[in-house]
């Protein structure tokens, strides 16, 4: 168990919480910060994924504008 889960487990212990018992919600806040962590995983990597279509974006406004503006102009 991480620093954290084991005191949990302690205070728990100390509350008069059974080892059992104890021992489960120990497990649950660890399976709980393990989601954690995949969730911000998954978000980093939309968040860059996001950021690499708004440059496509801005990009083919751009490009739009410029043939645009060289059509009506000449």
């Amino acid at each position: 168990m991480s620093t954290i889960v084991t005191e949990i487990y302690d205070a728990l212990r100390e509350a008069g919480a059974s080892e059992e018992k104890a021992r489960k919600a120990a497990e649950v806040v660890a399976n709980f910060d393990s989601k954690n962590s995949d969730v911000q995983h998954e978000f980093a990597l939309l968040k860059g994924e996001f950021n690499t279509v708004k440059w496509m974006l801005a990009t083919n406004i751009t490009l739009t504008l410029l043939v645009l503006g060289k059509l009506f102009l000449h």
